[in-house]
């Protein structure tokens, strides 16, 4: 097995974990979520969007066929009825859609397949992710790829208010790409192109950063500590540049950074990853990384092809 980080946060890549159904396939993972009895929902850009495994790697269902024009995101929240839902982001289709664990609809927030304006800051223009506080139940949604905003909703789903705008001032983004919050309700937000992390409280006013992040996209905060997913560098002058993203960063809730999973660049090789784009943590402190691999880097590869796109590993103790 591969061994990622070392100390603490030290990991072994379990590469035959998921038992998929034969002629099945992970594609573009793009989110991960796990639930409370630690079963995984892995949202990808395949046949079967919403692909649910046990802890230990067993096929359980899939969900979502027809659903999503290109999906982003998943959050796993509270629910009274059935204890726990999840809400699937499709960007491309500018809707978010509150769900039972078992794929049935229960509520939508936005038109499917009718966005705002691009630049509008109206919701949605292709939105990157929900977050939950867990506080008052409020929904904040991260805006997007053509919006430079995060919307605050009920939990019902009626908008409260928004902020943000473009640049690279604090409080302005550029592409905020995920969102969360803390046990108190502090607001995380990955701003991709800007390489940082903000943080604001649950009105939008800004309180800190995070800078030394390179294109921050997956963002998980489990007690006190933050998991942080780095794209890879796709600047053509510079793309053979080491220690750029392709990584997954280990942070405490100041921002220190307290461990860094990967190689010195972006690989297919022992330790090393592509893209990670979607983290989470299970109960047992486990990681499970899903990664874009096609469009941010198989595709770029001469001649292109596919490369593996979500792995788990199991935390050395």
């Amino acid at each position: 097995m591969a061994i990622f980080g070392s100390g603490e946060y030290t990991y072994e890549d379990d590469l035959n974990w998921a038992k998929l159904p034969d002629g099945w396939s992970f594609r573009e993972v793009v989110d991960v979520v796990v639930d409370a009895q630690d079963r995984v929902y892995v949202f990808n850009r395949g046949e079967h969007p919403v692909i649910v495994l046990e802890r230990d790697g067993t096929f359980v269902t899939s969900w979502g066929e027809g659903l999503f024009t290109r999906p982003h995101a998943l959050t796993i929240v509270p629910h009274e009825q059935y204890g726990q839902a999840v809400y699937a982001v499709d960007d491309d289709g500018n809707w978010i859609g509150h769900f039972t664990l078992d794929g049935k609809l229960l509520s939508q927030i936005g038109e499917r397949g009718e966005g705002s304006p691009r630049l509008s800051g109206k919701p949605f223009n292709r939105p990157t992710k929900l977050a939950r506080d867990p506080k008052s139940g409020a929904l904040y949604i991260s805006d997007g790829y053509g919006n430079a905003r995060v919307h605050k909703y009920t939990a019902d789903g009626e908008h409260i208010l928004s902020w943000g705008d473009f640049g690279v001032e604090p409080g302005q983004f550029y592409l905020p790409h995920s969102v969360c919050t803390d046990a108190e309700g502090k607001v995380y937000v990955a701003d991709r192109e800007n390489h940082r992390v903000q943080v604001f409280d649950s009105e939008g006013n800004y309180l800190s950063q995070w800078n030394n992040l390179f294109r921050p996209c997956g963002l998980y905060i489990a007690g006190d500590r933050a998991y942080i997913g780095q794209l890879c560098n796709q600047n053509a002058l510079t793309a053979d540049f080491p220690n750029l993203g392709a990584c997954v960063t280990i942070h405490d809730l100041t921002g220190k950074q307290l461990a860094r999973l990967g190689g010195r660049r972006a690989g297919e090789g022992e330790g090393e990853f592509t893209t990670p784009h979607g983290v989470v943590v299970d109960s047992h402190g486990d990681l499970y990384v899903g990664e874009v691999s096609w469009s941010a880097y198989g595709r770029l590869l001469d001649p292109p092809r596919l490369v593996p796109c979500f792995r788990k590993l199991v935390r050395k103790r």
